[in-house]
């Protein structure tokens, strides 16, 4: 009987066309996926089982890679990129939940996956980055601008301001808090973001991108402020900064001429006991200090926007 011939798995995507060049068997690559040991991607794509991730953001972004590797043009575009650079979803859904998403420069005769979803578009190189194993992924403007097209302005600031955010700290070596409403780095931000965005999509995205604040430093601030702006009411001060006696504070949004703090909670804005036992001490400073507070729910503003208007509207007594 022959002894098996050891062979080292693959730590990225492969081809199978690959594997038989390099001398790997087809009953070689069997053996290997019916043991557990290979994990097949996609047809005639492979990578070792101890190379998948364990969480779904990266094995979406594997499962781009697998794509890629079928189709060399290819580009990590839409929700993949958008998996790749970290931004966040205006819906209920995260990225990595949606398909794989690529766009290719033709029409071509590659093998693309079906369940994929795929883009024809051609991307000069300034609008083309590599993610950490060198595979082609759109830039992070590039990526809000697709990701924002066709979106309402809330949800479209969702993606702006946190691309904005993360070109900031791009920008400088330690960003500091004063860095993300610096009139020339917000102008830089706005800059970057206009590049990408096509003819077709110019009336709607270019206003958009001018409402961008890269300090807002959530999604539900920045539906706020797309609800705020055409809802017309006055629009606050996002991160304001407001000194006390006991300390300076950074509420979500300030209403400075009405003393009024909005506040927008979440399941990640208090992750402890403690940080729920500060947040009421520091209402309770805000308040002593003159101040009165309207809050609101991520998830409402989300799914019930006009009642977080109207909430806000009593507060303001517009």
């Amino acid at each position: 009987m022959r002894t098996p011939r050891p062979w080292t798995l693959p730590t990225q995507p492969v081809t199978r066309a690959l594997l038989l060049a390099a001398g790997v068997t087809r009953a070689m690559v069997a053996t290997q996926v019916a043991n557990g040991r290979l994990v097949r991607l996609r047809r005639g794509v492979f990578v070792s089982a101890e190379s998948w991730p364990d969480e779904p953001a990266g094995q979406h972004l594997v499962r781009a890679h697998a794509e890629q590797v079928a189709n060399p043009d290819a580009v990590m575009s839409h929700a993949s990129a958008a998996v790749f650079w970290g931004l966040p979803s205006p819906g209920f859904h995260d990225w990595d939940e949606s398909a794989v998403s690529l766009t290719l420069p033709s029409t071509g005769n590659g093998a693309r996956h079906p369940a994929a979803e795929w883009h024809i578009a051609s991307l000069p190189a300034s609008h083309v980055a590599r993610d950490r194993d060198g595979y082609l992924v759109t830039s992070l403007a590039r990526t809000a601008v697709d990701l924002s097209a066709g979106l309402s302005l809330p949800e479209a600031l969702v993606i702006l301001d946190a691309a904005g955010r993360r070109l900031v700290a791009s920008f400088v070596t330690s960003p500091r808090r004063s860095d993300y409403v610096s009139p020339r780095l917000v102008r830089a931000v706005r800059e970057a973001l206009s590049d990408p965005v096509g003819r077709r999509w110019r009336t709607q995205l270019l206003p958009a991108i001018e409402r961008v604040q890269p300090c807002r430093e959530s999604a539900a601030e920045s539906l706020t402020a797309g609800h705020l702006h055409l809802s017309g009411l006055p629009m606050p001060e996002f991160q304001a900064k407001i000194v006390t006696p006991s300390g300076t504070f950074y509420p979500d949004c300030y209403w400075r001429d009405a003393r009024l703090v909005g506040e927008c909670d979440g399941k990640l804005k208090y992750a402890s006991r403690d940080d729920l036992v500060a947040e009421k001490q520091r209402e309770q400073v805000l308040r002593d200090e003159g101040n009165r507070f309207v809050r609101w729910l991520g998830g409402e503003i989300m799914a019930r926007p006009s009642e977080v208007m109207d909430r806000i509207a009593r507060a303001l007594g517009v």
